[in-house]
């Protein structure tokens, strides 16, 4: 299955991703919940500002090409929900799914942050797992990911997933910073945090709302 994925397209499949792996119980997401996972600030590069119509016109685009799909209201919910189905559609396994959510929703990594930013989605043992899993990714007939060599002064390859199409690797190697950002793993887990504190306030609005106690 050959995809070339719009930017829209891939933020809000990255943010399904996201928070179907890491914050389960709030999943599916409302199109509100929706709206708001893919214009984080926190874990997020680039930082976008998408409209709400934006992001269900590229929901039904998903919808039509087997990638997402709607969840009725249904044991007493009132609003429409939406999942990702690219797992299914590409045969992906949990760990495979975990490391394109993270290069969908932050561009290029290196190993050491795919295992890092990947810590609550998936279990890798080490570095050489998450080797492994994304060379299985490139060795598809159809390629997922794509290794960009270290350039001088770099200290680590890096990979980029293949779902938008082809990609100009020489141009993503040129414009890497001399020296890689150190991790900051600290911060990450504070604006977790934060986000996963705001999902709960969502559902619980939405919950009121089920239960007939508006304002």
């Amino acid at each position: 299955m050959t995809l070339a994925l719009g930017d829209e397209e891939l933020r809000i499949i990255g943010s399904l991703i996201e928070k179907e792996l890491t914050t389960p119980q709030q999943y599916p997401l409302t199109l509100n919940a929706l709206v708001l996972a893919c214009n984080q600030t926190s874990n997020r590069n680039p930082v976008v500002t998408y409209e709400e119509r934006a992001v269900e016109n590229a929901l039904m685009g998903l919808k039509d090409k087997g990638l997402a799909r709607v969840v009725h209201p249904s044991h007493g919910r009132s609003a429409t929900r939406f999942r990702q189905v690219l797992h299914e559609a590409l045969y992906l396994e949990r760990e495979e799914l975990a490391v394109l959510g993270v290069m969908m929703l932050r561009g290029p990594q290196t190993l050491n942050e795919l295992k890092t930013r990947t810590d609550r989605a998936a279990e890798f043992a080490d570095l050489d797992a998450v080797a492994g899993t994304l060379d299985g990714l490139a060795s598809r007939e159809e390629p997922l990911v794509v290794r960009i060599p270290r350039q001088p002064g770099q200290r680590e390859d890096r990979y980029a997933h293949l779902l938008g199409g082809e990609v100009d690797v020489d141009a993503i190697a040129a414009s890497a910073p001399a020296t890689a950002p150190r991790a900051a793993p600290r911060s990450d887990e504070v604006a977790d945090l934060r986000e996963q504190v705001q999902a709960l306030r969502r559902d619980l609005d939405d919950l009121r709302r089920e239960l007939g106690f508006e304002g």
